[in-house]
């Protein structure tokens, strides 16, 4: 129970990556708001953190709304009393298409959605993490950050952008005590995925394989649940390829 008495905020928390991140860190002893846009997929997530007896709140939001996205801190913080712990997961639906080909609307809704969401989400919690004395901030990022990648320029900038967030982010809230990293999971097998690995075929290099969104958990709870003082603007990586 690392994280009794902590609060946390699980963006994109109605499946993949974010589901199992929020149950895991119910698991740890910490209350928890999750946010997407579907419903039914946040509420039953809650319930599930509930039947582990911690409290939790969903609360629908488009991350890329910023007048949205401050209504929904304020509502966990109301509901919840506090935010400690801030993990922006909520991205995909990027073009995927060669910049010539691709479409301008989808390839801004990328950009929103990957990049613009976390900076919503983390400028609405910065003071309340403030408030509760210090907190983590853990942003969900890609090794296509650095790497380019032909018909992927929409995901590979914005998850770069996300990369150098974090970097100045962190520089800019070290000394309310607040961390803020990076993890990038590496290929895992997600809704959003699923026509894009083979669950069987290495992709992206003969070590890699594709993971299940819970192995995507230890490295997150170790960088929520690490003592004040630990790493700050730093990108942690599950890849099985240099990066």
């Amino acid at each position: 129970m690392r994280l009794a008495g902590k609060v946390a905020c699980v963006t994109g928390g109605g499946r993949g990556i974010g589901r199992a991140v929020a149950l895991a860190l119910a698991g740890e002893g910490a209350d928890v708001g999750v946010t997407a846009r579907t419903v039914a997929e946040i509420e039953t997530v809650a319930g599930e953190i509930r039947a582990r007896g911690r409290r939790a709140v969903a609360v629908p939001c488009d991350v890329r709304d910023p007048q949205a996205v401050a209504r929904m801190i304020d509502s966990m913080v109301a509901a919840l009393g506090r935010l400690d712990i801030l993990i922006n997961n909520a991205g995909g639906g990027a073009e995927r298409n060669p910049v010539v080909d691709s479409d301008p609307d989808r390839w801004v809704r990328g950009i929103e959605v990957n990049l613009l969401g976390p900076y919503f989400v983390s400028r609405a919690a910065i003071p309340h993490l403030v408030r509760a004395g210090g907190g983590k901030i853990i942003n969900i990022g890609s090794g296509l950050g650095r790497l380019p990648r032909a018909g992927s320029s929409c995901y590979c900038s914005a998850k770069a952008g996300l990369w150098m967030l974090t970097r100045c982010l962190a520089m800019e809230v070290w000394k309310d005590g607040i961390e803020v990293n990076e993890v990038a999971p590496g290929p895992v097998w997600t809704r959003l995925t699923a026509d894009v690995f083979d669950p069987v075929k290495p992709p992206l290099a003969p070590s890699e394989r594709v993971k299940q969104p819970e192995e995507c958990v230890p490295i997150i709870l170790f960088l929520a649940a690490h003592p004040p003082g630990g790493p700050t603007g730093q990108s942690f990586s599950l890849a099985r390829r240099p990066l």
